[in-house]
This record gives structure tokens, sequence and C-alpha cells, in this order.
């Protein structure tokens, strides 16, 4: 009976689903943290009767035919790119971006990952690095003798010397934008990757044309808006329940079926 097995492809469908909202919802508080959604579309269709063929008579076609829908299939999760709310830290290693725009991050292996996260802070060197210990790009070097670091909308760090009375510019932060964010791969720990989908990342510096003010003091916090993600959980918990329905039905059906033959 073909009506288990549509339903049973609407039940899978609905699963990663559910599965994709768990983990918008377990990231509510991840900071850059960007919100994902379940993409589909239906399966082929089963001709019974073809639209267009010829009636009985030979003087004209039907006006409709008969396509049975075989079901869903997932065609992606795509990430939403749109921006997190704003949040003040008062932490002068703190960065936000806002507007467009990533920072870039020098993985172990010299490759280039970006992320919106700039929860950053020094090494033992003083470099400017993430929470995991990798190095923001361009290398910004804060001496071990500032006694402020100040960092404006356009992405210059300066520090301030214990003895000097004027600040000096150490570095400027470089920003990356793509043609497409939602081909980045995401990698786990707020970090992204270019693929051939998302497009050669464009660089630039901050409150250039195109890219957004770099915020010192402040995070941006994850996009994900609750109240929809526990109203788009409640329609998919619906639907789930209505495939499982599907599927006992057409058991109920194939039992009497086979309760008549005996």
């Amino acid at each position: 009976m073909r009506a288990l097995a549509i339903a049973a492809t609407g039940m899978n469908a609905q699963q990663l689903n559910v599965e994709v909202i768990a983990n918008n919802i377990s990231n509510l508080n991840t900071t850059a943290f960007k919100a994902a959604r379940a993409e589909f579309k239906d399966l082929i269709y089963q001709a019974e009767r073809p639209a267009g063929v010829p009636i009985q008579t030979g003087e004209g076609a039907v006006p409709e035919g008969a396509m049975l829908g075989l079901g869903v299939r997932n065609t992606a999760i795509r990430n939403l790119h749109r921006q997190g709310p704003l949040t003040n830290t008062t932490n002068s290693l703190d960065l936000a971006i806002n507007g467009r725009g990533w920072f870039q991050v020098t993985m172990p292996n010299g490759e280039i990952n970006y992320t919106r996260a700039g929860s950053f802070n020094k090494n033992a060197d003083g470099r400017l690095v993430t929470a995991e210990g990798y190095s923001v790009d361009p290398a910004i070097i804060i001496p071990q003798n500032a006694v402020d670091v100040v960092i404006n909308e356009t992405g210059q760090v300066m520090v301030k010397v214990d003895g000097q009375q004027l600040p000096q510019t150490i570095g400027q932060l470089q920003l990356a934008n793509f043609t497409n964010e939602a081909g980045l791969e995401p990698l786990g720990n707020g970090l992204y990757r270019e693929t051939a989908a998302s497009g050669l990342p464009v660089t630039g510096f901050a409150a250039d044309p195109g890219f957004g003010k770099v915020q010192q003091g402040y995070l941006e916090m994850s996009n994900v808006d609750p109240v929809r993600e526990i109203t788009t959980l409640i329609s998919a918990q619906r639907a789930f329940e209505m495939n499982s329905k599907v599927i006992q039905a057409a058991d109920e059906m194939a039992g009497t079926v086979s309760k008549g033959i005996r």
C-alpha cells in the first residue's frame, strides 16, 4: 500500500524538522549563533492517467490527469544569517559587527575560517585570539605594557601604553563578505568555512561601503526567536502525528482486506 511509504516519508521529514528546531532552541544563548530552517520538496509523481490524453471519440483531450505524489524529502537545512541583537558586556576585547561582515580567523592548519562571535582574548604572547585560541587575521599583538585597548568603528586597534599620553595604533581588523552567506559551511564553535556555494570572500575594512561597523564592548547574541521556534515545534509535532495516523489507517485498511480474503 503506497500510503504507508508516503506517510513514512512525512514522518522522516518532520523528525528532521524537530531535530533542527531542537538545535536552534539549545543555542538560544550561544554567541552569534545563526538559526537554521529545514526545507522540503515533494517527491516524484506517478501518473495514473496523464493529462491531455485523447477522449474516446478522439475529438479532444481530457482536461486533467491523475498524478499521485509519492511523498516528501529534505532538500536543505538553511542557515538564516540575519543579525542577532547586540548586548553590552563592557569587556574591551568583546567585539560585535553591526551590519554585514565576518571576522577572519587563522586555523592551526593555516586555513582561514570566519566568525561573527567576537568574544576575543589575549594569549600569552599578547596576540588577539578566539576563545579556542585561534588567531585573528590579520594578526593583532597587544603590547604587554598596554594599560588600555580602544577599537573604533573602522576596526582600528589602538593601545595606551603606560607613560604615554597619546594612544598608538597597532593594527586594523579586516572583515570579509560573501555573495551567498547561506552557502557557508558551519563547523561549530561559531566558525564557518567558505565553499563553492558561498563564493570567494570579499575583504575590506569596517564602515567601508557594504561592511558593518565594529562595536567594542558588545557581543552579537543568537538570532533564534524562541516564540517562533516553539510554534514551529508544535506544528511539526502535529504533522508527525497526522502522518502516523495515516500509517495506522493504512494498516487497518490492509487488515480489513486480509480478513475479507480469509
